[in-house]
């Protein structure tokens, strides 16, 4: 269905997290999200959304710096313009902006979410038709402290809430890293999968190192051990440990995920809409590991619902050997959306109405937005 843009807003929204998650680039204790409002020429209106870690000790985009570029360049680019779907509009936005894929993200969710609701189907119909009414999600242990986190991880397998666990591992010492891994890997039991995130923290060497001991005490997964740039590692690695290696930030679109493929990695690819340019554009990498042979896991910016449910109808249209980690409405204390997706037995459920399949929660978004 053809959708003329007239109108494109967009607001920063700062919402506490429940406690201090922790990486190894930076500590979170608030979650901003640039929200992006699209209005066509019959006054229709589609939502999108565009989040980042820990601002720009992640990555080069900030929400700041993701707002300027919605405002400043790509709004101006696509209103008065008329697009059939996401391939379109990412041809319009790819011209006159370079990058800047968080703030593109957002822009094609929200014509997605605007062309779902016009034809009355989900998005998930749009991006192909959803396998799966609901996805694997597991939750991430990152409080920084053991115990707090082998008492948290209890906590929720005994609610059945989770039933797989990711630890952010990297701002400590490897040895200390270690300990760390063991402790909760032998305080939850061995029937709980254990996967780790180093977010680049480690050198080749020490990345040697860490996935030998890793592997003797039985962790599951390693996500991006080393530098997004240093491939060569990164398939090394890979082909060296049966412990499979998961590509995160080395993989941010199909051309990263050829590439890696092509220079002989084995391992998995973590999708996230933001790092592609939106859901149709990490549909691409997707498919593109799957002529490879590389599985696939559904990766999370830590967006608040918005961003998640975008991300779910993607990942619902594939089979996802590794699963979600689409918890991000969860760390965070509250929710600018009236009717968030249903977290249940280490599951989350996909909406199944029009587009995205969410309402807004008008009093909570005025109240959250960035004065």
């Amino acid at each position: 269905m053809s959708i003329q843009i007239a109108r494109i807003e967009s607001w920063l929204v700062d919402i506490p997290t429940i406690r201090p998650h922790k990486l190894s680039m930076a500590t979170m204790g608030c979650q901003t999200l640039t929200i992006v409002k699209m209005t066509d020429s019959d006054g229709a209106t589609g939502w999108g959304e565009a989040t980042t870690i820990g601002g720009l000790s992640y990555g080069p985009e900030s929400p700041e710096g993701i707002k300027s570029a919605i405002d400043t360049y790509l709004a101006p680019a696509v209103c008065g313009k008329r697009f059939d779907g996401p391939a379109s509009l990412a041809a319009a936005m790819n011209l006159p902006v370079k990058g800047n894929t968080f703030a593109k993200s957002a822009l094609e969710t929200a014509l997605l979410d605007l062309q779902g609701k016009r034809l009355g189907v989900p998005v998930s119909t749009l991006l192909g038709g959803a396998i799966t009414p609901s996805l694997p999600v597991l939750w991430t242990l990152a409080s920084g402290d053991t115990g707090r986190d082998i008492d948290e991880g209890k906590r929720l397998l005994a609610e059945g809430r989770h039933q797989a666990f990711k630890l952010k591992i990297g701002a400590k010492t490897l040895a200390e890293d270690l300990r760390h891994t063991q402790a909760i890997k032998e305080g939850l039991g061995d029937g709980v999968s254990i996967r780790v995130d180093v977010n680049q923290a480690w050198d080749a060497v020490t990345a040697v190192r860490g996935m030998a001991a890793l592997q003797e005490i039985g962790i599951d997964l390693v996500e991006q051990p080393v530098a997004l740039w240093d491939r060569a590692a990164l398939v090394s690695l890979s082909q060296r440990f049966v412990l499979p290696v998961l590509a995160d930030e080395a993989v941010a679109d199909a051309h990263d995920g050829y590439a890696l493929a092509a220079a002989g990695f084995t391992g998995a690819y973590a999708l996230k809409i933001a790092k592609a340019g939106g859901p149709a554009q990490a549909l691409k990498l997707a498919h593109v590991a799957q002529a490879a042979g590389i599985a696939l896991y559904g990766g999370t910016m830590l967006e608040g619902t918005l961003g998640t449910v975008a991300s779910l109808h993607a990942w619902s249209t594939l089979p996802l050997s590794w699963g979600t980690e689409m918890f991000g409405p969860l760390l965070l204390k509250d929710d600018i959306i009236a009717n968030p997706p249903v977290f249940r037995d280490g599951r989350v459920t996909l909406p199944q109405g029009p587009g995205l399949g969410i309402t807004l929660d008008e009093d909570k978004f005025r109240f959250y937005q960035r004065k």
